[in-house]
């Protein structure tokens, strides 16, 4: 149904950023399961501002991008900064059954949460079989 890119550099990117810095954009945390005739994802997002997220699909790619700015205000003597701010961004590959055109995405407790529904020629359907009285001639 659907790939998802996978970055070998993840986890040294995290390492990075926490010695030198932000690095590269974060990455975002996500589950993806499929429910029905939806494949649902959820991405993890605490402390963002719904406005600065950005969904966009091209050809059948949909990426994710979502800001989080330092709470703190400017001059102020930071004393622990673990919470990652900065750019975050998911690039998910989507197969050709899934509907692009009508993604629904909506945002609540820190969750991004995408339903996109799996197109109408991907879904099984039950083919009615013509009863018959005999083997039928074909013309030709």
């Amino acid at each position: 149904m659907m790939l998802m890119r996978t970055d070998p550099f993840r986890e040294f990117d995290r390492f990075a950023q926490q010695v030198f810095g932000s690095a590269r954009p974060a990455a975002m945390h996500m589950d993806a399961y499929r429910s029905g005739d939806d494949f649902i994802v959820h991405f993890d997002l605490p402390g963002i501002d719904p406005e600065s997220i950005d969904l966009d699909v091209e050809r059948n790619v949909l990426n994710v991008r979502a800001e989080r700015r330092n709470p703190a205000p400017e001059g102020a003597e930071l004393i622990v900064s673990e919470r990652p701010s900065g750019s975050f961004s998911r690039q998910l590959f989507l197969g050709d059954t899934l509907d692009t055109e009508r993604i629904e995405a909506s945002y609540d407790a820190g969750v991004l949460t995408l339903r996109i529904p799996v197109t109408e020629k991907a879904k099984p359907r039950r083919i009615q079989i013509a009863g018959g009285s005999g083997p039928k001639q074909l013309k030709s």
